[in-house]
């Protein structure tokens, strides 16, 4: 069996990383991945690469096989996660362009498998902190050195899609104060908790969501839009993965390698 110890999920318009890579299929207790993944080395470390959506885009977000794609980079050996991710913004100070690293999200979700732990065992994980801080400090340093517009904290809510918000929608996430607006940040975020993976989301900005639209000019999403910015930024994003990966840590000190500690219900 092949091994890998960083695992990345590619995003809408993202499904190529890798140079030179071996294609391999790997089955799940929970169904098929997205696609086959693509094993190879950054900077000598061993990298397992999976566009989420599929290969062809097949998956929307709330049909992605979440706990296939988790579970699958959990048996390659992966300890941590670099997930980028297409979003829009709730707030006209973060543009389209900007990176931001979560730290929070919101869940507004309905009927997606959250968690490994539904059948011979109940677990209560901690959510309160569910992106690592030191991947999230690591990235941040890492943006700054490259000249690309971070913000180094901000939540997300996850809508289950795939349709986009109405304005009264993106119009009251907006005034809760939360930053970004994603369709796939959960449950990917919490099963990889679940697994024990350090778990890094870089959201990749490409339009303002429709309750912002009349200020400043802003207009409502579309999809086109979302596809133009994210090419654009593919190349920065991919820069931005190959200047972490020789700076993440070999052996872990954070807590996501004991989350599931205390979770378990005796």
């Amino acid at each position: 069996m092949l091994k890998a110890e960083i695992g990345i999920f590619g995003g809408s318009g993202f499904y190529k990383l890798l140079d030179r890579s071996r294609e391999i299929k790997i089955d799940t207790p929970y169904g098929q991945p997205s696609a086959n993944f693509r094993l190879g080395k950054i900077n000598n470390r061993s990298i397992a690469f999976l566009p989420r959506h599929g290969d062809h885009h097949q998956f929307p977000p709330h049909k992605i096989p979440y706990r296939a794609n988790l579970w699958a980079m959990k048996k390659l050996g992966v300890e941590i996660i670099i997930a980028p991710s297409a979003c829009g913004s709730l707030q006209t100070q973060i543009k389209p362009g900007d990176f931001v690293l979560c730290d929070q999200f919101v869940d507004r979700t309905y009927g997606r498998e959250d968690t490994f732990y539904d059948q011979d065992k109940t677990a209560h994980i901690s959510a309160a902190y569910p992106y690592c801080p030191n991947l999230r400090q690591i990235a941040d340093q890492t943006c700054q050195t490259l000249k690309i517009k971070i913000h180094p904290q901000g939540t997300v809510v996850v809508i289950n899609g795939p349709r986009f918000s109405t304005k009264a929608e993106s119009r009251w996430y907006s005034n809760q104060g939360w930053e970004v607006i994603n369709m796939t940040q959960y449950p990917e975020v919490i099963l990889a908790k679940e697994l024990e993976m350090c778990y890094l989301n870089i959201a990749l900005i490409t339009d303002y969501d429709a309750g912002l639209e009349g200020l400043q000019d802003i207009q409502p999403v579309t999809l086109n839009e979302v596809i133009r910015v994210f090419n654009q930024n593919n190349l920065r994003v991919k820069k931005l993965i190959t200047s972490l990966i020789p700076k993440l840590p070999r052996r872990r000190v954070c807590a996501c390698a004991k989350a599931m500690e205390g979770a378990f219900v005796n």
